[in-house]
């Protein structure tokens, strides 16, 4: 196909390519002073950290016992009498059943008592010197087993306690003291810290003579830590006396802290509230 000679074309044709191409060069020389044009200054902000924490009396325990029987010790040379073994089962059992009833005794229901797993530990103790004064290694079999008793009444503690004392368990471990509502008390301490946030920032705006505006971040810089409040206290059967019993008895569970921490951002806004890419302020406890 011949191509059309300059002086055939229509006029406008002509007209119509030198507007484009006069539209496009336009554009070009108009980005760079577009792309050069001032950004809006960002929008100024205020961070606050802030920490708190709340203490909450406990409504729970959970106390943590040991019944166990031995096995006669004997030599490493002789062999183990299987009747040993089983008649240390049946009175660690029977201690057990007794205990159990003592505990129901004190008015506590039957589901708060748990009587863990049969535990069987072999164990090697010194013996007598022998005929070249050096002490003979004697063997026997330990069954075990743990009590656990939950209480929601700390009134009760004193007489449990007294309760599990007299019946002449081996060791007493301890009490854990509890929240039966964990949520309630860790929801609690982080309303506050962020309590604390909201009076730490309306108090900055106002030394600055700014507003706050909506919140525009908000994280938790600690989750709430709950840790529940340990009694020490070990007693063995042959030690408990009436001392430790009255020690028991006048102790108070104390308080259990909570401890939560928020990160908040907020908008500035104001008359007066200065308008710069640097000027965020941040208030950090």
């Amino acid at each position: 196909m011949q191509a059309i000679p300059a002086n055939l074309q229509k006029p406008g044709s002509k007209r119509l390519r030198n507007g484009l191409l006069g539209g496009a060069l336009l554009a070009l020389l108009s980005a760079p002073f577009a792309h050069a044009s001032p950004s809006t200054p960002p929008q100024p902000s205020l961070h606050v950290q802030a920490q708190s924490w709340v203490e909450v009396e406990p409504d729970k325990a959970t106390l943590n016992a040991r019944l166990w029987e031995n096995t006669p010790a004997l030599s490493t040379l002789e062999e183990s009498d299987s009747s040993a073994l089983s008649d240390a089962r049946e009175r660690l059992e029977t201690r057990a059943s007794e205990l159990i009833e003592q505990m129901e005794a004190t008015g506590l229901e039957r589901n708060a008592i748990n009587a863990g797993s049969l535990n069987v530990y072999p164990e090697h103790i010194q013996g007598p010197r022998n005929e070249d004064g050096e002490h003979e290694t004697l063997q026997r079999t330990r069954l075990e087993r743990p009590i656990t008793v939950e209480l929601t009444d700390l009134g009760q503690l004193s007489e449990v306690l007294d309760a599990l004392i007299a019946a002449g368990v081996n060791s007493l471990d301890g009490v854990q003291f509890d929240l039966q509502d964990r949520d309630a008390a860790t929801d609690e301490a982080l309303v506050k810290a962020l309590e604390k946030a909201q009076h730490k920032a309306n108090l900055m705006a106002d030394s600055l003579d700014a507003e706050l505006g909506h919140v525009q971040r908000i994280e938790e810089t600690q989750s709430p830590i709950f840790q529940p409040r340990m009694m020490a206290m070990r007693a063995e059967s042959d030690a408990a006396g009436t001392s430790q019993s009255s020690a028991a008895s006048d102790y108070s569970p104390g308080t259990i802290r909570i401890d939560a921490g928020v990160s908040v951002e907020w908008a500035l806004k104001g008359p007066d509230t200065p308008r710069r890419p640097d000027s965020d302020v941040a208030a950090q406890e």
